[in-house]
Formats: structure tokens, sequence, C-alpha cells
């Protein structure tokens, strides 16, 4: 900000973090902090002062701390959200004219000068301060200002001038007439969920043990209690709208459906109603909202799938056919991603002479399925729709329900997916899905928690989607799906996955493809919810532990380390105050046993350097005693290619050890 007072001589920049200069805000969750940084310096040599200022936007009075100088010129200072409100926050600064002088004294003084005349200026600027000051530190200030005036002893007069009662007296009220203040910064600020969450992806329509018959709400419902014990926090429900019958997908995505054929379910609309109906082959809308009444009920909550794209027999085609693009011949485009084609979606033209009406209608859609209970969305493919229409959804809809969350389904380009959480989404998906090595994960890793976007950017890392069989889960079999779970759920604070058929370890793909064969998106399937070969106890333990351990509940505080084998991948995360230090080594070969050593970082972690500490393994529940900085681990991925260590860092007195073990 450009001082318009040439007295201002403070000058503010380079403050982080924002974004884009302040364009967009960012982002924290209730209970987290803004540590804010900023070059603060002025001409000459005078002492400065630099605060960092904050409040909810709606509030008038402005709270404040004062900042910490660092090396060059850099301070800083933090401030923690209280509440799920939008904040603002400053940076100021200001001549410390009383630290000036107080140094100048200091020096002149051990010089052996006379400081007669300093003395007396030092007096004149506590009266000063005095007249800012409230009526008890007015008469201290009026006092000291005597004796430093004053006194004959000028030792005396040099120790009041410099002590500690005078530096806080003066410290309380400054004189801040030529202030700078650099421009005024928002924080959006979320519910607890944005940072930390664990889906589960279910299609309702595979609620069913006869794969000739169409799964409904109602047996949806009696799902649930498995995924609550299995401890997610949200069943997400891919599209549950009419689906098209002009141009429906058959199994396998043929072009021509057969009879029976279900669809997809993301080819939105048919006669039978568009974005603001059901599928009557699922229930009706009152099991829909009893659904969404049971999951609360059982502590999770339901996401809705939101495609913005109609199938070519949406009623919107006929009632508004300006929101849609034709092609030279008068038919209208449907979807392609070439060499993919779509001819069951048509997309929308963002494009439209009659766009603002179009972006209404939208925005009704949220709030239609917001009043049925919806509180988060996964949004499908956001990247093909215009930026400034999210911007503008997501503030219209977060200013009446600041408690709405959406996810960003968007595996594109990295510009894209993050103009997209700039725009406002809660969580986006990764490129984890295709990260495999240990250099793989720990740069991307560090991309995503080291880097600007960190304070806007929340990642959720899904193993798997309807959309997306891997290639290193197809080939590397179950162990490469218990990597990959464990990976995705301590890696991230955010992780997804496609239920079912992760939990059965569902491997089949077309070929040459990451494609499921036989995909449900496109026929009903009859899952096998009891095979002894689920990992359905599994991922319940990582749930648990995920609850149980505070420091794998966000995602900003993760550490790698080195190892001796380029297939062990070791990271750490810890609260703050280190109460709580999880280790966690990972064989990332899915095919053979691996061994090396670690490191322990005893400083960082706090250890101990010539004592025992117990690392416990909170999957397998074995318990190891470790000593000294290097201790070796093995990993076999056919009985656990991952340790998930707690570390207690003090062994217990003797008599205690019952207690472990």
């Amino acid at each position: 900000m450009i001082n318009t007072d040439g007295r201002k001589r403070v000058v503010i920049e380079g403050i982080t973090p924002i974004i884009d200069n302040g364009a967009f805000p960012i982002k924290r969750v209730v209970g987290e902090e803004v540590t804010v940084a900023a070059d603060v310096f002025a001409d000459g040599h005078d002492e400065l002062q630099a605060a960092l200022m904050y409040k909810p936007v709606s509030e008038r009075t402005w709270s404040e701390t004062l900042m910490r100088k660092k090396e060059n010129d850099r301070w800083m200072a933090s401030f923690s959200i209280e509440e799920m409100v939008t904040y603002s926050f400053m940076v100021c600064g200001w001549i410390d004219a009383f630290s000036t002088w107080r140094k100048a004294l200091l020096i002149k003084k051990e010089a052996g000068q006379d400081v007669d005349i300093e003395l007396k200026a030092g007096g004149s600027m506590m009266r000063k301060t005095a007249s800012r000051a409230d009526s008890g530190c007015r008469k201290r200030l009026l006092y000291l200002a005597e004796i430093v005036e004053n006194d004959h002893d000028p030792e005396n007069a040099v120790a009041v001038a410099t002590g500690d009662e005078l530096v806080n007296l003066m410290g309380m009220f400054p004189d801040r007439t030529f202030e700078s203040r650099s421009a005024v910064y928002r924080v959006d600020v979320e519910r607890v969920r944005a940072l930390y969450s664990s889906w589960y992806e279910l299609f309702p329509r595979s609620c069913t043990n006869d794969p000739a018959r169409h799964g409904t709400f109602k047996e949806c419902a009696k799902r649930l209690g498995d995924i609550a014990n299995m401890g997610f926090h949200i069943v997400y429900l891919p599209p549950i709208h009419p689906i098209g019958r002009q141009n429906r997908k058959g199994k396998n995505n043929t072009v021509i459906a057969q009879p029976g054929d279900p669809g997809s379910p993301w080819a939105i609309g048919s006669a039978e109603g568009g974005h603001k109906s059901v599928n009557s082959e699922l229930g009706t809308m009152e099991d829909f909202t009893s659904l969404v009444e049971k999951a609360a009920e059982l502590g999770i909550e339901i996401a809705l799938d939101i495609a913005f794209q109609c199938a070519p027999d949406h009623p919107y085609i006929a009632e508004h056919p300006e929101w849609f693009r034709k092609r030279h011949d008068g038919s209208i485009q449907y979807a392609e991603n070439p060499p993919k084609k779509y001819e069951d979606i048509v997309p929308f033209d963002f494009e439209c002479d009659n766009w603002k009406t179009l972006w209404n209608e939208l925005k009704s859609i949220i709030d239609f399925w917001i009043d049925k209970g919806i509180r988060i969305f996964r949004v499908d493919n956001p990247h093909t729709k215009a930026f400034l229409f999210w911007e503008w959804l997501i503030k219209e809809v977060k200013e009446s329900h600041s408690d709405v969350l959406f996810l960003a389904e968007a595996f594109t380009r990295p510009r894209l997916m993050q103009r997209l959480a700039k725009t406002g989404f809660s969580q986006s998906y990764t490129y984890f899905t295709w990260r495999n090595t240990r250099w793989e994960l720990s740069h991307y890793l560090g991309e995503l928690t080291e880097t600007g976007l960190r304070d806007y950017f929340r990642p959720n890392f899904w193993p798997n989607t309807p959309d997306i069989l891997p290639e290193f889960i197809q080939y590397g079999g179950r162990p490469a799906f218990v990597l990959r779970l464990l990976l995705a759920g301590t890696l991230c604070s955010n992780y997804g996955i496609y239920g079912p058929a992760y939990e059965l370890c569902v491997k089949e793909a077309l070929p040459d493809k990451e494609e499921y064969a036989d995909s449900e998106k496109y026929e009903i399937k009859n899952w096998n919810w009891n095979s002894a070969d689920s990992l359905r106890k599994l991922i319940t333990r990582l749930n648990r532990i995920r609850e149980e351990n505070p420091a794998l509940q966000t995602m900003w505080n993760i550490r790698f380390f080195e190892t001796d084998n380029e297939f062990l991948m070791y990271y750490a995360k810890t609260t703050s105050d280190l109460s709580n230090v999880v280790f966690v080594i990972a064989n990332l070969d899915p095919f053979h046993k691996q061994s090396g050593w670690v490191q322990v970082p005893f400083e960082e972690f706090e250890i101990p350097e010539n004592q025992s500490y117990l690392v416990h393994d909170l999957i397998s529940n074995n318990k190891y005693v470790w000593y000294g900085s290097r201790n070796y681990v093995e990993l076999d991925p056919k009985i656990l290619p991952v340790h998930i260590f707690k570390v207690n860092r003090k062994l217990k007195r003797e008599n205690d050890f019952d207690y472990y073990f």
C-alpha cells in the first residue's frame, strides 16, 4: 500500500501468507493459527515496532499482537482462528522513538559521554506518553519522568530510563501518529471437517443382494451402520437423479444400452425430472431425506455429487436450449474429451448469452439440496466450468450456509486445480493416485505442504475412484491395496476410497487401461459385503488410529527423513507440543520384503539421547524398544507393508511395564 502522508517512513512489504497479492483469501479451519510474516523497515537507523492486527470482518474493533523481529528485517506473529467466520488481518509498523532514544542513551553512556541533554529529551518523551495513558499509568510515568529529568545522580537516572518498568509502560502507549499500514487481507474459515475427513463412496443402486434388482435409499440406509462402524466421516453418493434414456450407455461404456441397463448416474435428467429430482428406482424424496437423517443419527454425513451437465432428454434441453452449444448441423454438442466421447452427456455453455440465468439456476440446485440436509458436495469435473462461476456460487452459498463444503474432482493440469482451490473449493483431488516412489511422494508432499499451496489448496488423497483403477494396485494385488490405503490415511488428513471395490481389493481392469472392467458406473453390482478377504478390519483400524492421534488430523506437520533403502519411506507427524508423535515407515515394494536403517532425530522430538524409548505399532499392536538414533526395520508386504508407530519418548519405570506389555 502506498502511503499518502510523506511522514510515514516505515515500509511494509513481502507479506505472507497472501494469495495473488490478496486477490483471494487464504484458508483455515476453526482452531488453526495464521502465522503472518512481513518485511518491515525504514530509512536510517531508528528502531521500529510492528504489529499484526486481526478481527472477524463483522467486528469493528481490531485485536493486535506485536510481531517478533527475525533476520533481515523480517517480522512475524500469529493469531488463532476461534470462530467460523471470515477474518481480516493487516500489518502495521511505526518508528519506536523511545527504543531509538534508549539505545542511543546507552551507547553514549558506555562511551563516557555526557547524557544530560538526552535525559531531558527522554523525560519530555515520557510526559507526552503520559498524556495518552490511563490515570494509573499516567501518574507512574510522570513520576519516572521527574527522576529521569532531574535526578542528581546520572547513574540512577539512566538506570530508571533503561529499566524494565519504564520500557513496559512506554510500550503500552506508543506514539503511532505516523504509523504505516498494509492492505487488509482475508481469511476464509471453514469447519474442521474441511481439514480432517475420511470419505467412503457408495452407489445406492448397488445396495442390493440381487444384481437384477435396483437398490434403494432404504437399503442404502441399512449399509450406513457398517460404514459408520468403520470410522468414516462422510458417505459420498454419486448422482441420485433420473438417468437419461436417450443415448444411455450400456455395460462397460458400450454405446448402445441393452434392456435393463441402468445407465451412468452422471447422465442426468429424463422425462421424470432433472437435478432437483431423485431417480424413482432409488425411492422417493422422503426416502432420501430419511437416509440423510439416519446418517446424522450415526454421526456421519451424506455428501452428494453435483454434476452440472445433462442427458440429452433432460428437461433443461427443451426448456432452455440457449444454455447449450450447437454444432454446425444444428444438433446439440455432447461432451467429449478426445479420444473419449460421452454421447449420453451434454455440457452447459458458459459463454451463452443467457449466462446469468444459467448461473442462478445452477445455484438453485445447490440451494435445493441444502434444504434437504446436504452440507457437503463433491463437484464433478469443475475445471470444465467457468472459474468466475465457481467463485460467485461458492461465495453466495457460504454467505447463507458457512458450514457447506465443496470437494473439487479435477484430475487435470496443476494450474486449473490450483485456481479452483482459490475460487473457494474446500478440498481438492490430487495426483497422489499416481505417485508411487519415495521421491515422487516426498516431493509431491513437499509441494503441497511447504509452498504457498498450503494456504489455499487442501488435498484429499484417493487411492482409487470409479473412474480410476491405478496400475500400481492392479498389479500389486492385496499388498498394494493395503499400502496405498495406509499411505493415503497417514500422509494426508483428508482421504477417501471408492468403498466396496477397495474393501474387496477389486483389481480387474479393462485391457491396457486404468479403468475397472464391468464398471459400477454402468451396471448394478452385487458386492459380497461379508467376504473373508475384505479389508474392513484394517480400514476400521486405520480410521481409529487417525481419530486417536491428533498428529494425523492435520496436513501441515509432515516431515520426511532419509533411510538407507530407496523402497523404505519414513516420515513423522507430531502435535505442536509433542504430546503426540507418530512415525510412519512404509515398504513401497508390494512384492518383496525390504529392510533398512532409519535415523531418529533426537533433538527434534526431544527424546533423551542416552535413554531407551518405546515405539508401538498401532496396526499390528507390536511394541519395540529402540535405543540410539539408528534403528533397524523390516517390512514384509505379504504380512504388513507399513509401520504406524506411536512414539513414547520415555519408557515407564520397570514396575509400570505391564501398561505397555
